[in-house]
């Protein structure tokens, strides 16, 4: 989905009130139909949390009321709610919105628990995988498990388990010929659950039983336990190996690491010479990051640096090249209460659901008097041979008519399952027949119960079918002003140059300059470039001469800059030739100015997207005042001056 759609649900749909009154007065009347006052008010007050209540700012809120209501109104019009892709779309955040809601929520929070407590802690350990598919047959999973077994003695017998790893009949994972199966230090969420659940109850030193996850089996051996190092903030100074090799990379860092030595400020030293163009114009500030976000060495750098400020000695990422680290502040492990809607979010993704999922289905059995026909559903697979992989099984149309399951008094006929069995054709499975309709058939089961209480929920929680309708608007009003503003825009060549050549005035270049900028460490550089310039030398060849002894004597940028672009074209004189010397940042700059360029139209390429975007509000300024001339709307003022 793109942005524009992210924030229209999230303004009008995330934000809408979870309350419902049946007897609420209206507010607003649209054509026939009423809007609410609780449904305007809690929009309102979600909007508006820090500001005081006036006549002045309700007036103002309910004129984007009315807007959002005018284009439903013509979203349901144009029969927008009946087209496939609109259903299909209300289908999956339907879906989406219905997870929480089809969980079991005790067994979620002990979940959560488990995982921040895990969070709090990192784990370093290695493994040994044999794949196995996770329906493969019964004697290929025996054979792996048999193999993992076998190499799990030789653990404990006293072989290296990094030698094992590596050996020609161990581990399976292709990395471990490289890493010896050593996955680095992880907390929660960084490995299949099955896999962390195991690292976690293994003692530092021991070697787990045998675990299965989708990959296979493993063995774990834990290394090491730690507490989590929480999160940092750090900036870096960067430079690769790709301009001079790594000779001369270490050389420039080196020179970097003894001018910050010398007192010149980080932030001044990452804009002139890191070379991380995401974050050298920042001072070379980084996100935060915890572990395992960062290759191994940088981590342990910038953790290893213990106050805010702290500045490491040059070191080298075989991937990255060299780097000097600033501590700028770490943050230590957020409470639980601060993370636990974001890790709720995560276990309802995570495999951890299967268990949520399970003891869910439990309950609903409990609440509906739920039971299940378990001996006809074993005289079906008795049935089955291979062809029901395609979807025939020839059954007695008397076990056809016997009761399969019921829910909540409903009693639901071993037809159904039939029927389904039937729609699954060319199912490849290393199940026996007799294997897979068994399986098949508790799942259609357990399926069926959870789909009866999905139907259900906008009965049962009316906070659910709010919800569900302000979704239901929210995307019809996207897809129609996708068609009115958005997408016009941009497929309307002809009335975009309309709109541009109406207000060509608005897109101008400000005065530039076609110059080249030359930036030296000291006065000394400056004289003898001048000395170069005058003798008729090229740029290139000044630069490899000047840059003998140092690799930062001289940096040199052309092109065509607005005053606003380069800071340093704001503290001289604007006349073609050479400019005096510049003092800047520590540095000499001296600006040569080939061509002084007079401000001019930007043409239409030039500025298509800030021409666009205007052209989009126009259009959508012209459509509202269409609607509003269409449509019939009321307002109570007094029910809306009510609200204090």
């Amino acid at each position: 989905m793109n942005i524009k759609k992210l924030l229209l649900l999230a303004f009008f749909c995330g934000c809408l009130s979870s309350l419902f009154a049946q007897k609420s007065p209206v507010i607003l009347t649209v054509d026939n139909y009423a809007i609410t006052l609780e449904e305007f008010e809690n929009i309102y007050r979600k909007n508006n949390r820090d500001s005081a209540i006036t006549q002045q700012s309700l007036d103002e809120y309910m004129e984007l009321f009315i807007n959002f209501k005018l284009k439903v109104a013509a979203a349901r019009e144009n029969g927008l709610d009946t087209v496939k892709k609109f259903i299909q779309e209300l289908e999956g955040y339907r879906g989406q919105l219905a997870r929480p809601y089809l969980t079991d929520s005790d067994l979620l929070n002990d979940l959560v628990n488990e995982a921040y407590q895990r969070q709090t802690e990192e784990i370093r350990a290695s493994h040994i995988l044999i794949k196995v598919e996770q329906d493969a047959a019964p004697e290929d999973t025996l054979r792996a498990f048999q193999k993992i077994i076998a190499l799990r003695e030789r653990v404990v017998r006293g072989e290296d388990f990094t030698q094992i790893a590596r050996g020609q009949d161990g581990s399976e994972d292709p990395s471990a010929k490289d890493n010896g199966g050593d996955l680095g230090y992880f907390s929660a969420f960084r490995m299949v659950y099955p896999f962390e659940d195991a690292a976690y109850n293994t003692p530092v030193g021991s070697v787990s039983a045998p675990v299965r996850t989708r990959f296979g089996y493993h063995i774990i051996k834990v290394m090491d336990r730690r507490p989590a190092r929480g999160e940092m903030h750090a900036a870096h100074i960067t430079i690769t190996d790709k301009k001079g090799g790594p000779a001369d990379a270490e050389a420039r860092i080196r020179e970097v690491h003894a001018k910050l030595l010398a007192g010149e400020k980080f932030e001044d030293l990452a804009l002139k010479y890191s070379e991380d163009g995401s974050s050298n114009k920042k001072g070379g500030e980084l996100p935060r990051f915890t572990t395992g976000k960062m290759v191994e060495e940088f981590e342990n750098q910038a953790f290893s640096l213990k106050h805010d400020g702290d500045i490491s000695s040059p070191f080298k990422t075989s991937e990255y090249g060299w780097h000097i680290v600033k501590r700028l502040d770490h943050k230590p492990i957020a409470t639980l209460k601060e993370v636990e809607k974001e890790l709720k979010n995560k276990v309802s993704k995570d495999a951890r659901a299967e268990k949520t999922k399970s003891s869910f289905v439990q309950k609903l059995k409990r609440e509906y008097n739920y039971s299940m026909n378990e001996a006809a559903l074993k005289t079906m697979s008795l049935a089955a041979d291979t062809n029901v992989f395609n979807g025939k099984i020839k059954v007695k149309k008397k076990l056809l008519k016997k009761p399969l399951y019921t829910i909540n008094g409903e009693v639901h006929k071993v037809k159904e399952f039939y029927d389904y069995l039937a729609s699954r054709k060319g199912v490849r499975t290393k199940l026996t027949p007799q294997e897979y309709v068994m399986a098949e058939g508790k799942d259609f089961c357990e399926d069926a119960i959870i789909a009866y209480e999905d139907r259900r929920l906008e009965e049962k929680h009316p906070a659910f079918r709010l919800l569900m309708n302000e979704y239901r608007e929210g995307i019809l009003l996207f897809e129609l002003t996708d068609q009115k503003v958005w997408s016009k825009a941009v497929k309307d060549s002809v009335g975009l140059q309309q709109f541009y050549n109406a207000n060509q005035e608005k897109y101008t270049w400000p005065e530039r300059v076609d110059a080249v900028i030359y930036t030296t460490a000291s006065p000394e550089i400056a004289k003898q470039l001048r000395k170069y310039l005058a003798e008729g030398r090229d740029k290139s060849g000044i630069a490899g001469e000047l840059n003998k002894e140092s690799k930062l004597n001289i940096q040199i940028e052309e092109g065509i800059f607005a005053r606003d672009e380069k800071e340093v074209l704001g503290l001289t004189p604007w006349q073609t030739g050479m400019s005096a010397d510049v003092p800047y940042n520590g540095q000499i700059v001296i600006v040569q100015v080939n061509k002084i360029l007079e401000p001019s139209p930007k043409k239409l390429e030039e500025a298509r997207g800030l021409i666009t975007s205007d052209y989009q509000a126009w259009l959508e300024q012209q459509w509202i005042q269409e609607l509003r001339a269409k449509h019939k709307y009321t307002v109570d003022k007094t029910v809306l001056y009510s609200i204090r």
